[in-house]
């Protein structure tokens, strides 16, 4: 008999984030560490990543962190967790790869780590559980679910999956182990949540090769192909489709797109060295323009985009777009990048150039779709489901699939992070709300968790009224103030055309010191909290809006004589 809790850290009612906890009698079994970006209202946060701090006190009860593909919103919180929670890493051999990268760009020492490279037929045993693997199909090479073996039975985690067929074994289903641990007793199937609105489409992938084949076809020069760089099955598909039309390709930012890099490296992207093709910077003679060059841009969120505007603006170094080119746009926009994505197209058809984009519903077929989510609840017959990796919609979305195979509304756990659900001898005790705490740590350059609620809201309001600095100097002997009183204004009013404002705020200023000046000492920080407070005031009435007020009172001491 076990007693086993399920629980997020991130990425349940969220899209990114992703990381899942298992306990099993007190052993903690970690499924992925993932990041999310932030949307624009989270003025320079890089990356937001899960509240983990609650698992340093037991990091000696936690038994691994087990990573099911190379996507960042599955292992990209890992270089920042790791300092605090050296634990053991689990991970197949190309996830691995790009994990090492991450870390050694973070300045790790990799000796000083506990890394495994495991394959779909390694067991790890821990006391009375096992852990196995099964691989699955997705757009990254050597995806896998989790199965985490209790004496009440199995939890199974199937992170991002299709059931899409491929000849690739790099992006092969393993139906076998699936059927495997079908014949168990499934006690939790957690699958992805972020595919349950869409209607299977049949044939989304011929769809998908027939309408790049006839852009290919069309195409008078140039085809310059947008891409994101963790999508190597697309990546892959256009290589493939480009070859066939005898194409030479150049892949734009290879070396800054790290896992293209180690997916060429390590062979698990096919392109034949003939056909590779490196292009030198634009002078007189080289224009890279040959009617036979495919590019590949490739890049995280908003980096495609933006490097097609410099391509169409002519500030690219490497491809300036003409309006014999054809731009392939597969690259849909995700949270934070809608705007960006909108101005580019702006931009591209403003060059002439003819640009094709490809349908979202052709592009978002890794991931499970509602047929696919059904299917892996038949093939396993869970006793309950609990959605994981997705908005609260697309968690309801699961639980609508589940209801209509039959599932009583009492299988089907619905969760937030935070949230525990307790299992004892294979059945659901109970849950409960908000047991674990959880939250994001904003990430900001390379430190960490020094970002909180108080520093956005400074940039928040920086972003919208502004700040004011008030400097001034003070001979506190003298008790007077020397010279002028200097008022800098940024992103708050523009000083020349706000003079009546610029007078004021000084006689304020000179009116708060006397007080001051009158005493027998000088206590600065209350000074310069008055200045703030009556000059707030005074800016609040007039303008209707709130700066940051920041007096610069400096004590200088003037020849007596």
């Amino acid at each position: 008999m076990s007693e086993i809790r399920f629980f997020a850290l991130g990425g349940l009612g969220e899209n990114g984030k992703n990381m899942y906890v298992v306990d099993v009698d007190r052993q903690y079994f970690i499924l992925d560490a993932g990041l999310k970006y932030p949307t624009q209202e989270l003025y320079g946060v890089d990356e937001i990543i899960p509240n983990y701090k609650m698992l340093i006190n037991i990091k000696d009860r936690i038994k691994g962190i087990f990573l099911t593909h190379a996507h960042e919103d599955h292992i990209g919180a890992l270089p920042h967790i790791l300092n605090e929670l050296n634990v053991p890493v689990y991970a197949t051999p190309f996830t691995m790869e790009v994990v090492k990268d991450s870390l050694i760009e973070k300045n790790y020492d990799l000796s000083k780590l506990t890394l495994h490279t495991i394959d779909s037929n390694t067991i790890i045993r821990s006391g009375n559980v096992k852990v196995t693997f099964f691989s699955t199909t997705h757009s990254i090479p050597e995806s896998i679910g989790i199965a985490i073996h209790t004496i009440d039975g199995v939890i199974v985690y199937t992170s991002d999956f299709t059931f899409v067929q491929n000849k690739d074994p790099k992006y092969q289903t393993d139906f076998k182990k699936i059927n495997e641990l079908a014949q168990k007793k499934v006690i939790a199937l957690l699958p992805e949540s972020l595919g349950s609105t869409l209607i299977q489409d049949g044939g989304i992938h011929d769809a998908l090769t027939h309408k790049i084949n006839s852009v290919y076809a069309n195409a008078e020069g140039r085809i310059i192909v947008s891409l994101f760089s963790s999508d190597l099955l697309k990546i892959q598909r256009i290589i493939d489709i480009s070859l066939i039309h005898h194409k030479k390709i150049a892949i734009i930012g290879r070396k800054a797109q790290r896992i293209v890099d180690i997916a060429i490296e390590k062979g698990y992207l096919q392109i034949p060295s003939d056909a590779l093709t490196t292009l030198r910077y634009i002078d007189d003679k080289n224009k890279n323009d040959s009617k036979d060059l495919v590019c590949l841009v490739t890049g995280n969120r908003h980096e495609p985009f933006f490097m097609l505007q410099r391509m169409c603006k002519k500030q690219d170094r490497l491809i300036h777009i003409n309006d014999k080119d054809t731009i392939l746009i597969m690259t849909p926009p995700v949270p934070g990048t809608e705007k960006m994505a909108a101005r580019t197209l702006d931009v591209l058809y403003r060059s002439d150039a003819t640009v094709k984009q490809i349908p979202n519903r052709l592009l978002t077929s890794s991931h499970a779709t509602s047929e696919e989510i059904k299917m892996m609840m038949n093939l396993l017959s869970p006793q309950y489901i609990i959605p994981t990796i997705g908005e609260y919609r697309h968690q309801y979305g699961v639980k609508q699939i589940a209801e209509s195979i039959g599932y009583q509304e009492d299988k089907i756990i619905i969760l937030d992070n935070g949230d525990v659900a307790f299992f004892k001898e294979g059945e659901l005790s109970y849950t409960s709300k908000g047991d674990i705490k959880t939250g994001d740590i904003l990430i900001d350059g390379t430190a960490i968790g020094d970002v909180n609620q108080f520093v956005m809201r400074d940039r928040e309001m920086l972003a919208e009224d502004g700040v004011l600095l008030i400097i001034a100097n003070i001979d506190p002997k003298k008790k007077k103030v020397l010279g002028d009183v200097e008022i800098v204004s940024r992103g708050f009013v523009y000083v020349q055309e706000a003079q009546e404002v610029i007078n004021e705020l000084k006689n304020i200023f000179f009116t708060t010191v006397d007080k001051h000046l009158k005493g027998k000492y000088i206590n600065w920080n209350d000074l310069k909290q008055d200045i703030k407070e009556e000059s707030t005031k005074y800016i609040q009435q007039v303008t209707k809006r709130k700066p940051i007020t920041i007096p610069v009172i400096i004590s200088t001491e003037t020849d007596s004589k």
